[in-house]
């Protein structure tokens, strides 16, 4: 009689080898489906990779447009400021013009008070001394008006391009 071990040797062999064909199998498959979301996943961070870098071109190219709006506000404001400073430069010039009839007149006024009578002198004195001063006045009252006009042009234009560039900043955003 053989031994109870030799007897069930072959069932037990039996059971090992299907139990380890189960394992493999298990083992196949849980390999397959890793591969498979290995995969899924590759395609997915492709796909974000691709809709990442499409978002980011389409945001920069907004961003290129608002600073081209903004370069053009700030060339166009450069360009009012530039006229308001040759139309204040012509304004100085044709001032001056004035500024000299009015220094022209005054001595004009004083030659004639040098050449008057006696009894009218003093009369004519005050008047001559008057226009001088009115003249002095007046090219005071111009050369400041002059320079308060150049002022505020320029900052007018400074506001017109702060504008100008918030709007196309707001506009693109």
């Amino acid at each position: 009689m053989k031994p109870v071990w030799l007897r069930i040797l072959p069932y037990l062999a039996a059971v090992l080898l299907v139990l380890g064909a189960l394992y493999g199998t298990y083992r196949h498959g849980m390999s397959v489906k890793d591969d498979e979301w290995t995969g899924r996943w590759n395609d997915r961070n492709t796909l974000d990779a691709k809709a990442r870098a499409a978002n980011e071109a389409a945001e920069r190219a907004k961003e290129q447009a608002r600073q081209q709006s903004i370069n053009k506000a700030i060339q166009d404001g450069q360009q009012i400021i530039d006229q308001a400073t040759a139309d204040a430069a012509a304004a100085r010039a044709s001032a001056d013009g004035l500024r000299g009839a009015a220094d022209t007149l005054a001595s004009r006024l004083a030659a004639r008070e040098a050449s008057s009578n006696s009894c009218t002198a003093a009369a004519s004195k005050a008047a001559t001394r008057a226009s001088m001063v009115l003249a002095d006045v007046l090219k005071r009252a111009d050369q400041r008006a002059g320079d308060l006009a150049e002022v505020a042009d320029q900052a007018r234009a400074r506001g017109v391009t702060c504008e100008r560039a918030y709007t196309a900043l707001s506009a693109g955003g």
